[in-house]
């Protein structure tokens, strides 16, 4: 059977979405699935977003059929509206935020550690089989509405932060495969996924907004991550083309810590009142915040807001407790707290923020996505000391659902750039809530029919850790160099020869290289040798094995090896070590384990 639809996914870290287009439109519009998701026990309602939580239910609760689903009458877990609720109740039952511990490289992200500090009576899961219960139970929506449009049959484009790293795409690839993703489908970055949201609304209109030279900052601001992408507009063959030019550094921060913000606000009223909060109520206060910062920074949101969360103590069991929140001093909190005013040269502050550091994830110390913004720009600018200036903006993510915030950013890149041209916000009604899914869809249909394509490769140049030879020293580390091995800007589909020295590879047992990567080192080339670097420069991820089978040669001996990079069509890095032997080659894996075990 044929394809007969593209779609698009968006596994958010608050929402997840789903869009789709018939494979064979004309003019590709696309529609924005319906999934079917429990509201509450015994009520399923179709909503156009599932929330990207994963309530681990009791067997009793799923024995008496009250969180049936109309394709399973009996789920282990619950995914959608009604695990968003039982976030702010049963906090230490519920998952959220998988998308977030899917980049934290510090935690082991296939063992069942989530949710973090639960208690030990509750069966936890892992980051990646979160994210694969969400992605199942969008699968299973889609099969629900589709039965003749099997989804592993269609094309199918999942969307991934610019700033998620090789080692996170790949966890994220896996835990689609897992839920039932074709194995081709394809990874695309999600401020690319806006901009394409925004082409597919503009249609052929696009070449008249978008001129030569220009420079389409996309910021995208969502519940976990802020993700910085600049585009720019050239030239070729007398046709507008784009091309990605920069991406940021992984920012976690977004919604959620809005909603720590706005929960140290509720529990400082709560102590007014005489109530001093638990940790597991203070984990509820902060997503029962989320949907207060949502009422009151909407346009016609209420001038107050109650923020409710059960209580404790024997003359509060099965009762709760309540505070209000007021509308301008919640505004102007987060606005001064996220999107401050500030100047083009100030950096991100390095002092370590505090309080609600327990929920385990490391949030950003300074949380002013302006001053992130700066150094972004001040990162990628043409030569030092001269910012990056983009001429267009687009603003991505429910965040900027506020009128205040999105005028705030403006505002903020006007100051910077007072000259003409100044910046201005692209014109259209952006779907903020539903655009990357979409802009996937309309992307996956542009592969299909040769629509424009935004170009760009690799978003990072990649490097392995090679240690010099020579004696040791006692408590002394051999030094250690960083040998290019992708270049920035590599695109799908190529590969390439690392020249380097010969590496050796003990046969038998494990091999591991530290594995870095780099958003700003544009020129380094593969075989490019680095002997030092700052931690601004290049970042660690997660390392690389290979085990050589031990019929390769005796124990303890050493096969030469180099290095051979590819960048699958799918959009997958894959780094390979090519004997000089033999024609054997092993495939370097990532390793994911919790950084601080043996």
């Amino acid at each position: 059977m044929s394809a007969k639809y593209v779609i698009g996914v968006d596994l958010g870290t608050t929402n997840s979405v789903l869009a789709y287009v018939p494979i064979d439109a004309e003019e590709p519009q696309p529609e924005v699935l319906k999934i079917a998701q429990l509201v509450a026990p015994g009520t399923v309602e179709e909503k156009a977003s599932l929330a990207s939580y994963v309530y681990l239910s009791s067997d009793d609760e799923a024995a008496d059929g009250a969180l049936a689903l109309p394709w399973d009458r009996a789920p282990k877990c619950v995914v959608g509206e009604y695990a968003r609720r039982q976030a702010a109740d049963v906090p230490q039952r519920t998952v959220s935020g998988a998308k977030s511990w899917l980049c934290h490289s510090r935690v082991d992200r296939r063992q069942p550690i989530l949710p973090w500090n639960a208690p030990a009576d509750v069966a936890k899961i892992s980051p990646v089989q979160a994210s694969r219960r969400i992605l199942e139970h969008l699968i299973a929506a889609w099969q629900h509405a589709f039965p003749d449009a099997p989804f592993a049959r269609q094309r199918v484009v999942l969307t991934v932060p610019a700033s998620f790293d090789a080692a996170a795409r790949e966890l994220t690839r896996e835990a689609a495969l897992e839920s039932g993703f074709p194995p081709d489908f394809l990874l695309l970055e999600e401020p690319q996924a806006a901009l394409y949201a925004w082409l597919a609304d503009t249609g052929a209109k696009w070449r008249k907004v978008l001129r030569v030279e220009d420079q389409v900052l996309v910021c995208d601001v969502g519940g976990g991550t802020t993700d910085l992408t600049l585009v720019g507009v050239a030239e070729e063959s007398g046709e507008l083309t784009l091309r990605r030019l920069a991406v940021g550094n992984h920012l976690l921060v977004g919604g959620d810590n809005m909603d720590l913000a706005l929960a140290h606000m509720a529990a400082r009223l709560f102590a007014e009142k005489g109530t001093s909060l638990d940790a597991w109520q203070s984990v509820s206060l902060w997503h029962a915040c989320r949907q207060a910062k949502e009422a009151l920074l909407a346009d016609d949101g209420p001038a107050e807001f109650p923020i409710t969360i059960l209580g404790r103590g024997s003359k509060l069991i099965g009762g709760t407790i309540s505070v209000k929140v007021n509308r301008e001093e919640v505004a102007a909190a987060l606005l001064e707290g996220f999107f401050p005013l500030c100047e083009v040269s100030e950096r991100p502050a390095k002092r370590r923020a505090s309080g609600f550091r327990e929920i385990g994830l490391p949030y950003e110390t300074d949380t002013a996505v302006t001053r992130h913004l700066a150094a972004f720009l001040q990162s990628h600018g043409p030569q030092e000391g001269r910012p990056a200036r983009p001429t267009q903006l687009l603003l991505n993510g429910g965040v900027f659902r506020a009128p205040r915030l999105r005028q705030r950013i403006l505002e903020v890149l006007r100051s910077w750039f007072p000259d003409d041209p100044q910046p201005r916000m692209l014109a259209g009604k952006q779907d903020l809530d539903h655009a990357v899914a979409k802009g996937a869809a309309y992307y996956a249909w542009a592969k299909e029919h040769g629509g424009v394509r935004i170009r760009g490769g690799t978003a990072r140049a990649y490097y392995v850790g090679v240690e010099t030879s020579g004696p040791t020293v006692p408590g002394i580390p051999r030094p250690l160099r960083a040998l290019c091995v992708v270049p920035i800007g590599m695109e799908e589909g190529s590969a390439v020869d690392v020249p380097s020295e010969e590496v050796g590879l003990i046969v038998g047992e494990p091999v591991q290289f530290r594995f870095f990567g780099s958003s700003i080192r544009k020129n380094d080339r593969p075989g490019d040798v680095l002997d030092r670097w700052s931690p601004d420069e290049l970042e660690e991820t997660d390392s690389l094995e290979a085990c050589l089978p031990a019929e390769e040669g005796s124990e303890g001996e050493y096969v030469p090896v180099r290095f051979h990079a590819k960048v699958t069509e799918l959009g997958m890095l894959e780094l390979w070590c090519n004997s000089l032997n033999s024609d054997k080659k092993w495939k370097l894996e990532f390793s994911v384990r919790d950084a601080d075990e043996d």
